[in-house]
């Protein structure tokens, strides 16, 4: 798959993105936005062993945010079954280096378009942590909608936190 857009391009993940993916996922800031499945610190081997995960996921469901052809970092969603398989989570993660361009956005904006497109969804939904304001505004220039707020509904770094829902709705 391969979405080319304005600042970035959307695509399946190579083997090659190893090292790149590693470069830029390797960050604590990073890490303290994500679930735990997010290993710190990110090395090569955790990269390779992520590239092989999602090019082996059917349907492919996990991507590369990639900037002048280098992987700099990913966008996903997780498919429902059963009376939930109209709804997927969205989440995503971009290297420091490339903040604050819209690239999240713009990649955001393509991936959930693609998600209720090829699988009949009628809701993609993210659950950020309460001190995620920058993925608020992402979620939001996106056109995902705060739904609510669930006190006390996660761990992080040893801290238990607020998650908040926002989510696309296909009417």
């Amino acid at each position: 798959m391969v979405i080319q857009l304005q600042n970035c391009t959307v695509r399946s993940y190579r083997h090659t993105d190893a090292e790149s993916i590693a470069k830029n996922a390797n960050n604590r800031k990073i890490w303290l936005k994500l679930r735990e499945g997010f290993p710190h610190p990110y090395t090569v081997e955790d990269a390779k062993g992520f590239i092989q995960n999602a090019m082996n996921s059917k349907p492919e469901s996990m991507f590369a945010i990639c900037v002048e052809d280098k992987a700099v970092g990913g966008i996903g969603f997780t498919l429902h079954s059963d009376i939930e398989r109209i709804s997927a989570e969205i989440g995503y993660w971009l290297g420091e280096p490339f903040w604050g361009r819209g690239i999240v956005t713009e990649a955001l904006k393509a991936v959930t378009n693609y998600a209720i497109k090829n699988h009949g969804l009628k809701r993609v939904y993210a659950v950020p942590f309460e001190s995620n304001n920058a993925s608020f505004r992402v979620l939001e220039k996106a056109g995902y909608l705060l739904e609510g707020r669930m006190k006390r509904s996660a761990i992080k770094d040893g801290k238990v936190i607020d998650q908040l829902i926002y989510a696309y709705v296909v009417e």
